[in-house]
């Protein structure tokens, strides 16, 4: 099979994540939690950031439905609360029609996050790394995918990035003004600032789903930014939270930290009306986010709404976003996402997504249609069944079919409606 011909070849890529996942220690036993409203919230472990649950919590300073379970593997060091989560995917990749490929690839994340009680308040760690630049900077192929470069003079097209080897290393402090309002900073060297909804890779309605959303560029391509400091005032179940930045996407050189001055801002307001809601706006401008165009800043706006039912033993979480970009030179677009994911057992989850987004980079610069915006529009159906549980681990097999409508414009570049499809093995925490 070529997965397992890919892992004999290049154990480094397939395994690193793994053997550190196989030796994390195992999950503690469920404390008793607060109910809220609609069944069990998880663990009961406070948050970073104020008086609430860290069921909330996601990624960056994002927030999320009360009842999202609590995953990962969990412990008390003394004073500390640490936390384990993370993921290796090894995917046979298969793009349909004339531009797309087939490759035997592997995606990674492992996060740590570490929380201390303080007086009036808590501090807090995050870092998260990934193995993903050992599959080269042209990542993996991905039909309608567009942002970043591969070599810094061409843009990547019909292929996803991958991950820096660094994603997150920040610190967080927090202070409680009562006993329903606090406030906090977050800042580091790599981090996600306050814009947009939870990462896709950390969505609980989107992390069963081995590939990035093609919306990617328009909700969340900032969760990997190298300088970032962020500041939230808290209150109830409201959070407003303000962040300076680094604008630039990370470039081609995937194992680096590419620091530059905080030249962007945004700003976001999120509210949980009910344990099984999240809600967030954002807007912020990023000042020269693409590498190949210097000159050229970016408006980002996004909405969006996640809603988390609890079943009996299990959850349904569907999550549905807008982004807007516009540009300071170019043409203004939008993308529209909805994703949703049920874990119908312990070992069987059912995954979807369906995706609408303008797309005006499918062309290299200086031929005939680069520039114009097409409307995409892509499904994605799957299904993951985990066959063995170690302590914290879930060791799973799936697959997923993707489809496509766009313009008749472009069926002498993409075909007539292809088709897609994955195959994969994954290691969960």
């Amino acid at each position: 099979m070529p997965i397992v011909r890919r892992c004999a070849s290049h154990p480094q890529s397939c395994l690193a994540l793994l053997s550190l996942l196989t030796v994390l220690p195992a999950r503690l036993p469920a404390q008793s939690a607060p109910q809220s409203g609609d069944g069990d919230t998880g663990m009961s472990m406070a948050g970073l950031y104020g008086a609430y649950g860290m069921q909330r919590e996601a990624s960056g300073t994002s927030w999320q439905p009360d009842t999202t379970p609590l995953d990962g593997s969990h412990s008390m060091q003394g004073q500390w609360m640490t936390m384990l989560h993370g993921y290796l995917d090894v995917l046979y990749d298969d793009q349909g029609g004339p531009r797309g490929a087939t490759e035997t690839i592997s995606t990674s994340m492992l996060m740590f996050m570490a929380r201390r009680q303080l007086t009036d308040g808590a501090f807090g760690v995050h870092l998260m790394i990934s193995a993903e630049p050992t599959m080269g900077a042209s990542g993996y192929p991905l039909l309608f995918q567009t942002g970043e470069t591969a070599n810094g003079s061409v843009p990547l097209i019909d292929r996803q990035h991958p991950h820096n080897l660094l994603m997150e290393a920040a610190a967080t402090y927090s202070r409680d003004l009562t006993a329903a309002s606090s406030v906090f900073i977050y800042a580091g060297p790599a981090g996600e600032p306050a814009l947009g909804p939870t990462t896709f890779m950390h969505r609980l309605s989107g992390m069963d789903n081995p590939e990035a959303p093609i919306t990617h560029h328009w909700l969340d391509s900032t969760h990997v930014t190298f300088g970032v400091v962020t500041a939230g005032y808290v209150w109830r179940d409201f959070k407003l939270d303000a962040s300076a930045f680094n604008g630039r996407e990370p470039d081609q050189h995937r194992y680096d930290i590419e620091l530059r001055g905080l030249d962007s801002y945004s700003a976001r307001l999120s509210w949980n009306p009910a344990a099984v809601l999240s809600m967030q706006v954002s807007s912020g401008r990023l000042a020269s986010p693409e590498q190949l165009e210097p000159n050229v800043a970016v408006r980002r706006t996004t909405a969006s709404v996640s809603y988390n039912a609890p079943l009996p033993g299990e959850w349904w979480q569907t999550t549905l976003a807008w982004g807007h970009n516009s540009p300071s030179a170019g043409l203004s677009s939008s993308g529209w996402l909805i994703e949703s994911a049920m874990k119908m057992t312990a070992a069987q989850t059912v995954f979807a997504r369906a995706e609408r987004v303008a797309k005006d980079e499918l062309f290299l610069p200086g031929t005939a249609l680069n520039g114009e915006n097409f409307t995409v529009e892509k499904l994605s159906v799957g299904y993951i069944y985990d066959f063995l549980h170690l302590e914290a681990l879930a060791v799973g097999v799936g697959g997923l079919a993707s489809s496509y409508s766009f313009p008749a414009a472009l069926n002498a570049t993409y075909g007539y409606r292809p088709t897609s499809w994955m195959l994969f093995v994954r290691a969960r925490l």
